[in-house]
């Protein structure tokens, strides 16, 4: 168990705890200097001479007296850890999201395609996992473990009342491309250490890699999804994003793509304003946000 955080350690001359290595400066001629911390903050340390590999994502359990950094005298990897206390992650338990995920997809989805493309993804129990565990982003909106299961639960409960308020033709399409609109985010996003970008997020982007995940449950399923089904589903993960400045490779063009856009912007934008409104004293001006474009007034 992690005994303190770095948010509790402000000016103290002593440090003996663990932490996760979050950024290295140098590791030359047996020297090392990194960043390291946990899911409250990071700090600078030194190390005079390191005995074994410490690598980005290595949790390490340390006594360093502060000079003018951090100054470590002793050192050991910690192989047996929890994630969640070097990573941000939801505040609520992943298995409430995922419980009402599932209500909204038992009492929406009844026609056969729809319950064979959902069933693809979220009977497979390595997909879940990932799912469970992945993020909405780096910086930008849901950047925590369990931030892409929330984003999807709050994207599908937007769009389901949109589509009843608005008697949307395809409510079905709509509720379940919801609910599938950000799945290459488990693909995209390396979370096994410092949140980061994988090579293929790098090369392909979430879309396309979502698009690509679709089009391998359509070809294991046959005969089963019709082409106005296909293209209709894989057009409301392309155009989510809904411009083409905002990295959308189409803007949206049918009704359910429009409500799956929107619904995904208003709880992007509004997470992003919880994030700022969370340390921003009441009363007062946040600095400039650039994701949502303009300082809150909290």
């Amino acid at each position: 168990m992690k005994d303190s955080f770095f948010k509790d350690l402000k000016n103290n001359e002593y440090i003996e705890d663990s932490f996760m290595v979050m950024k290295i400066l140098n590791k030359e001629d047996g020297e090392f200097t990194a960043f390291i911390g946990d899911k409250t903050g990071d700090f600078k340390i030194f190390i005079p001479q390191i005995h074994e590999k410490i690598n980005i994502g290595d949790v390490i359990y340390i006594k360093a007296k502060k000079n003018i950094i951090y100054e470590v005298n002793e050192y050991k990897k910690i192989e047996d850890f929890d994630i969640n206390d070097y990573l941000p992650s939801l505040k609520r338990p992943i298995e409430e999201v995922i419980s009402d995920i599932e209500t909204i997809s038992k009492e929406e989805f009844k026609s056969p395609e729809i319950i064979s493309l959902n069933d693809y993804f979220f009977k497979d129990k390595s997909f879940l996992e990932k799912f469970k565990n992945g993020i909405g982003g780096l910086n930008q909106h849901h950047n925590y473990i369990g931030g892409l299961a929330e984003h999807t639960l709050n994207v599908m409960y937007m769009t389901k009342v949109m589509a009843y308020r608005y008697n949307c033709r395809h409510k079905e399409i709509a509720i379940l491309a919801a609910k599938l609109h950000d799945i290459g985010k488990t693909e995209e996003y390396d979370i096994n250490g410092p949140f980061s970008v994988s090579i293929r997020g790098e090369m392909e982007g979430h879309i396309v890699i979502g698009v690509t995940m679709i089009e391998e449950a359509f070809k294991s399923g046959g005969n089963i999804y019709s082409e106005d089904f296909k293209n209709r589903i894989k057009g409301c993960i392309v155009q989510h994003h809904g411009k083409i400045e905002y990295g959308s490779p189409k803007a949206p063009n049918t009704e359910e793509a429009f409500i799956v856009h929107y619904a995904d912007f208003v709880d992007a934008t509004m997470n992003k304003v919880g994030q700022v409104k969370d340390i921003t004293e009441p009363g007062t001006w946040s600095e400039y946000d650039r994701r949502i474009g303009t300082r809150l007034y909290i």
